[in-house]
This record gives structure tokens, sequence and C-alpha cells, in this order.
């Protein structure tokens, strides 16, 4: 999976199972470039969420949400995440 695909996977899986007003995502893959881990094929991701429903929890507990939406991207193809939930 391209960087590309990897995104728009992301925001349509965040879309179809949180409730959000807006979301942005962000390649930041070029972070790593350096780093001794890094592995082409894994990506480190920026993403930003206005959501009600996210912004009334625990900034852990809506964490957990979108890790648990993303949880097979993670485990293939994202080495690195941020979430910022507005």
């Amino acid at each position: 999976m391209d960087i590309n695909q990897l995104l728009e996977v992301v925001k349509k899986k965040i879309k179809q199972n949180v409730n959000c007003e807006k979301i942005e995502i962000e390649d930041k893959t070029f972070l790593h470039r350096g780093h001794q881990n890094f592995q082409t094929d894994k990506f480190h991701i920026k993403i930003k969420i206005n959501s009600l429903y996210l912004k009334k929890m625990k900034k852990i507990e809506s964490s957990k949400v979108i890790h648990k939406v993303l949880k097979d991207e993670l485990e293939k193809y994202i080495h690195s995440i941020q979430i910022l939930i507005n």
C-alpha cells in the first residue's frame, strides 16, 4: 500500500466509525527517514480530527477509539501516528 492509499483508507475508516465533523491527515514520514528503524513500507501520519464526540472523552480514551478503528493499518502500514482532537 502506498501513502496515498493509506491516507484514503484511514480517512474512510474514521469517518465510518467515529462521529466527527472534519478530518485532516498528513504524511509525516519524512521525519523518520534518517532513523535506524526506518522502513519504506511503514508510514508516519498525523491526524487532526474535529469531533465533539471524541472531545468529550479523556485523551487516552479518544486515542484508544482511533487505535481500535485503525488496528489493521497500525499493524501493517503505520510506524508512527500522531492524533490531535479538536
